[in-house]
């Protein structure tokens, strides 16, 4: 099917009008910009003369800053360590008028961050700094009571699980969250990792990328778009009773498929060509904009279309920055219109 200008220019606005509650691993990410001359005399490695320093917001963060700056509004929930990091944490999320009233401040926990330094434009080294380990049952029903109170009073038209493995997204909790919202009859996407992969059952959209799939399941799938990769996938659909995948596949683009009951309908969209400068973030832009377009009513193959050209955007820049609505409407015309 194919949309005219009109058609999506009319998208876009009703993305305005939708919430989306967003639950999830947060970090801060920072950056140490500069220079690179020389190599050290002590090893060799690079000597980078530092310029600027910056941190922005990332992992569920960054998702929520997609959220708003397509239009919509961002109601995030996530758990930060009550410690120095938690303080930045908060006062950048109100730099960008962020609500934090879903954010819990735990001293059971680090708040991570992810620290990278980049030198003439190229990432050179990152360093981590961050708490793996579970949510403690306190801070777990914490969480889901705030979750809760959210579902109720904000009424949001979407959820979205955003994981990376850094303990806050936790069995009992994914699954009373999606339990609650089949019965307030919102649905729910996820940008899964490997440790809960299995645990995201009943999911309207899941969306892995290549290297998820494989550690999620264990198939030993070779590079890119194959036969076997596509048996691996629509096995995946019905084995997680998810109505709907897509995976991302960096340059040769995103696969979905959707189980009607009857049938199974796929499709594999190229990527565009692009000149990538750093890949980080892109996870969280198309889990952001294919959860708009679900929630707006779009076919799974227009918000496979449109989360790939806005994923293959921000890879155009350095460090992890949120898809402009404007710069995406402008070649979603360009190309699709």
């Amino acid at each position: 099917m194919t949309y005219n200008e009109q058609w999506y220019r009319e998208l876009f606005k009703k993305f305005n009008d939708l919430r989306v509650l967003i639950i999830g691993d947060v970090m801060i990410d920072a950056y140490i910009w500069g220079h690179v001359d020389r190599i050290s005399p002590e090893a060799p490695v690079p000597v980078v003369m530092v310029g600027r320093k910056s941190s922005r917001l990332g992992g569920a963060a960054n998702v929520a800053l997609n959220i708003k700056s397509m239009g919509a509004i961002p109601l995030l929930c996530s758990v930060v360590g009550d410690d120095l990091r938690g303080d930045e944490f908060t006062h950048l999320l109100h730099d960008e008028t962020i609500s934090s009233d879903g954010i819990i401040r735990s001293s059971n926990r680090q708040t991570t961050i992810k620290s990278r330094i980049i030198g003439n434009n190229v990432q050179m080294l990152r360093v981590d700094e961050e708490a793996i380990h579970p949510l403690i049952e306190e801070d777990e029903a914490r969480l889901l009571q705030i979750v809760s109170h959210m579902l109720i009073s904000k009424k949001p038209h979407a959820i979205i699980f955003q994981d990376y493995d850094k303990g806050v997204l936790t069995p009992t909790l994914i699954r009373e969250i999606i339990k609650k919202a089949k019965e307030a009859g919102i649905p729910v996407t996820v940008d899964p990792k490997k440790n809960q992969f299995r645990a995201y059952k009943g999911v309207t959209l899941f969306k892995p990328n290549f290297k998820e799939l494989r550690e999620g399941t264990g198939a030993q799938l070779p590079k890119g778009f194959s036969a076997q990769f596509e048996d691996t996938v629509v096995r995946l659909c019905r084995e997680m009773n998810a109505s709907q995948i897509m995976v991302t596949l960096s340059e040769d683009g995103v696969y979905y498929c959707q189980d009607n009951g009857t049938n199974i309908e796929s499709g594999h969209l190229p990527a565009h060509r692009r000149k990538i400068a750093d890949v980080s973030g892109a996870g969280d832009t198309v889990i952001s904009v294919a959860t708009l377009c679900l929630a707006a009513g779009c076919t799974l193959s227009c918000t496979a279309n449109l989360a790939n050209l806005a994923g293959g955007i921000v890879c155009e820049e350095v460090g992890v920055v949120p898809v402009k609505s404007a710069r995406l409407l402008d070649e979603i015309i360009r190309l699709f219109a």
